[in-house]
Order: structure tokens, then sequence, then C-alpha cells
């Protein structure tokens, strides 16, 4: 759960242009944005403000000012599930969506231009779980982590890891780091010597009306008090609060379905992955 930009961006510095791989942006498209805003805006602190329009009505979402999420509008005749998409940083998103069309992935949206802010693209891996692709311009992705209420992690949950690491390994360059377990299917994706997102593979267990998807972790004070306030703002415990080796962690989803973890770290942040 680290933030793999260059040495601008911390301590209050302008934010540095995201590291090609890196998970820059998280989205979500929702059929109800004005409530969806309410939703996240009481539970997180976030206030909003318009951003680029080309797939709809959108808003990014800011934290003391600074960005660290967008929400946008489904058309009314789309009935697409509702998720949390992270966007992974590229330096060509042209060259990016045609390695992932060689390496078995499908192109649904894009590439094309967010006005002044950047170019992207949104395809799914061969086992079809969906992620954006990010060529930062006006707009360089997240500008703020680890404090409450910022992406902390970003894991797929999927069948099984080992294919599917190698379609995220030659796409965006990550080393592969699995975990050596007879009980637990699981990799790392590491750039530059620091773990940047996880993919889980659960076989069968995978809920068969989600399939393959990503999880983001959003970074909470106190997670039992998040969810108190979750429920009470309409949303759903998925999960209870469990212990993990990196700090408190529970599934939850919002009032429209999408869902999303929360995560209480401990005191000390971990080197390895988020318990997903």
């Amino acid at each position: 759960m680290t933030d793999a930009r260059g040495p601008a961006g911390r301590n209050g510095e302008k934010p540095a242009r995201h590291a090609p791989g890196t998970p820059c942006w998280v989205s979500l498209m929702v059929h109800g944005p004005a409530t969806t805003h309410d939703f996240y805006g009481a539970l997180f602190g976030w206030e909003f403000r318009p951003g680029p329009q080309q797939l709809g009505p959108y808003a990014r979402a800011l934290l003391d000012g600074r960005e660290v999420a967008g929400i946008g509008q489904l058309p009314p005749d789309r009935h697409l599930p509702i998720a949390w998409t992270p966007y992974f940083a590229s330096d060509d998103v042209d060259r990016t969506a045609e390695t992932a069309r060689l390496c078995g992935g499908t192109i649904g949206v894009g590439p094309l231009d967010a006005g002044e802010a950047g170019r992207l693209a949104i395809g799914s891996d061969p086992a079809g779980a969906v992620f954006g692709v990010w060529q930062a311009a006006a707009h360089l992705g997240t500008a703020v982590t680890d404090v409450p209420g910022t992406p902390a992690w970003n894991e797929l949950v999927t069948y099984e890891s080992a294919s599917v690491a190698k379609f995220y390994e030659t796409v965006f360059g990550f080393e592969l780091v699995p975990e050596v377990s007879a009980d637990v299917d699981h990799v790392t994706l590491v750039l530059d010597g620091r773990p940047v997102a996880g993919i889980h593979g659960v076989g069968n267990a995978l809920p068969r009306d989600r399939g393959p998807h990503w999880v983001t972790y959003f970074r909470v004070a106190d997670a039992e008090e998040s969810l108190r306030h979750l429920t009470a703002l309409g949303g759903h415990v998925l999960e209870p609060v469990r212990e993990t080796e990196h700090g408190r962690t529970a599934m939850v989803a919002d009032p429209e379905g999408a869902r999303f973890a929360v995560l209480q770290s401990r005191a000390a942040e971990p080197r390895e992955r988020s318990g997903g």
C-alpha cells in the first residue's frame, strides 16, 4: 500500500506524475450521482466539482481541496455492474491498450481524450475484470494518500492468480511476487521494489453474480465506527471487520451496490499486501 510516485507529491508539495503502472485513480459509474455524492461525502468527507464530461456527467471527489476519486453517471439504458474501477498510469495509453488486446484483454472504451485532463481507456483482463488506463495531462490522478478517506490499495479478486498476473505483468511492467502457501493463492504486483496492488485467486468462492473484479480499499480512522456510519447512510456490510496483519478491514457496499473495503491501518505501514 505505497504510493509509487516520484519524490514530489509528499509533504504538501505539488503532486508528481505517477510512474507507469501505478494505480493512479479510482472511478465509479452510478445511476444516481447526487445520492452517491451525499453518501460518500458524509462517509469520507468528500466534496465534489465537475470533471471531464466525455463519458457523460462526471465529478471529481476532493478531500481538503485535493482530488481523490471520480464519480460519473451511467446512461439510463446501460445496465452494467456498479463497481469501483482502478486506473493504472501510462505514458502512452494507445500503446498500453494495444498491448492489452494482444495479451487477451478487451478494450471497451477508448482510447479517447478527456478534454485537457488526459487520455483514457477502459478495458477488461482475460478473466473479465474491468480496469482503466490513464495517460495524464492536466489531471495527474489521486493527489493525496495515507489519510482517512483516500484509496489505500487495490486488490483483484479472480479465479486464479497465475495466468491473469502474467497479463498485468506484460501490460504494465509489474514484478510478480507470489505468496508461497498451500492455502493462499495471491500475487503482489510490485513496481520499483514497492507493492502497488494485489491479485487474489479464490476459485469457486468467487461470487457468481460478480465474476472477477477489482476491490478498492479506502482508509478510515476507525473501522467499527465507519461501519456504523455507513449503515446509517444506507450502505451495507458484506463482511464484518476482521483483523489482518496489516490492519482492520471490512467489505461493504454503497446504496447502489458498489462494493469496496475499508481499512484501518496499523501504526506502521506494511511493505507487503493488504489483506484481501
